[in-house]
């Protein structure tokens, strides 16, 4: 039990699975939970599922937390920085999940600097998530403590040392999800196309993502066996697989995995307004 209130500014589906999760895993009680939204019924709704106590004024909200939690969408950032500056109690932790969001800004933003910033993925949502953190050089051990224990709630965690670490994290764990749920799309339409059932080709092609996953993190953890030698052996000469992945690298597959996962680093850089943002060229020769 962390005995500590916590105020989440912002009250969409990520607060709510940390909401959840410091429930389920009993670190917080309800009323220890406080969320901050500008629709009612939204907090209201929060409210009667989780029992938390619904505010629609984010400074009240944080003046009553020990931990307040910054949860807004990147374009709504600004607007709640300037609500929240100097409103923020000395010796609360600022924990940060919004993309893009620097350090920095919101140091300035807030005028405040005990700050963790992280960038958590949608599988959180049921304690299964990868959350990618760092804290403010003027963060204390005890709030970085509290910081990792929170974020514990979504799942694994990892702590850096170097703040664009949380950039490149954004695209590649943060977006990653989509990319999968993209792939697993293509998967279940082609099973449909050939003929299966559409529930079939659902099971069929989640059991095999889940299997890969998991003989992958076996195989790994006991010979620490690269990905590539993995699907080496599934390839035999002149088989199934080694026809598809010849069409799949014929057709640009990793490129566009590559290019696709470079553009939303690029976007987190824009969104954070700190850098310049640069897409590569598309080159038809690769």
């Amino acid at each position: 039990m962390l005995d500590k209130k916590i105020a989440f500014i912002g009250s969409g589906a990520m607060a709510e699975a940390m909401i959840a999760g410091l429930l389920l895993q009993g670190l917080a009680k309800p009323g220890e939970l406080l969320a901050a939204d500008t629709h009612l019924k939204r907090v209201d709704d929060l409210q009667k599922k989780h029992g938390i106590q619904p505010f629609t004024d984010n400074k009240k909200a944080s003046a009553e937390a020990d931990i307040i939690v910054l949860s807004v969408k990147p374009q709504r950032l600004t607007e709640a920085l300037v609500g929240l500056k100097g409103a923020i109690p000395n010796g609360s932790l600022v924990l940060s999940i919004v993309a893009g969001a620097t350090i920095d800004k919101i140091t300035r933003g807030l005028n405040h600097n005990a700050i963790v910033r992280s960038m958590p993925n949608t599988p959180a949502q049921i304690g299964k998530g990868i959350t990618v953190w760092i804290a403010s050089p003027d963060t204390k051990e005890e709030q970085k403590k509290t910081a990792r224990t929170i974020l514990g709630a979504l799942g694994a965690e990892i702590q850096v040392d170097d703040e664009n670490y949380l950039d490149m994290a954004t695209a590649l764990s943060g977006t990653g999800p989509a990319y999968v749920f993209m792939f697993m799309e293509a998967m279940i339409d082609a099973g449909v196309h050939m003929g299966f059932s559409r529930g079939i080709s659902e099971q069929l092609v989640v059991e095999t993502l889940k299997g890969s996953v998991a003989y992958f993190q076996k195989i790994n953890e006991q010979t620490g066996m690269h990905v590539a030698a993995l699907r080496n052996q599934v390839t035999s000469p002149g088989g199934t697989s080694a026809e598809a992945l010849y069409y799949l690298e014929k057709a640009g597959f990793r490129t566009a995995i590559s290019r696709a996962i470079w553009a939303a680093y690029q976007r987190t850089l824009e969104l954070g307004r700190d850098k310049p943002v640069h897409i590569p060229e598309s080159n038809n020769n690769e």
